[in-house]
């Protein structure tokens, strides 16, 4: 395996990753800064609000999103698989 390869393969693997958990992570992110709205003007300062609505959120959007993120997975799967005799061809 050259360089490039090694390379291009880190690379989709590190974009999949992103997008896979992006919308999870996104989730979080606007849930957190609505609640954190919502204390600053309410003056309530409870932390387990704020955590156990994140945490039900971002559970909320992984159960939705989880044939995407299956699908995705798989065809990432699926497509290094058979990259793996194209590799291996060019050593030889």
């Amino acid at each position: 395996m050259d360089a490039q390869t090694a390379v291009d393969l880190c690379r989709d693997s590190i974009w999949i990753a992103l997008l896979i958990a992006a919308p999870i992570l996104l989730a979080g992110t606007v849930i957190g800064l609505l609640i954190g709205l919502f204390q600053a003007l309410t003056q309530i300062q409870e932390q387990t609000i704020a955590i156990v609505l994140k945490i039900l959120v971002m559970v909320l959007v992984m159960a939705f999103l989880m044939p995407w993120m299956t699908e995705k997975m798989i065809d990432y799967s699926a497509d290094l698989f058979n990259t793996v005799p194209d590799v291996l061809i060019k050593e030889e």
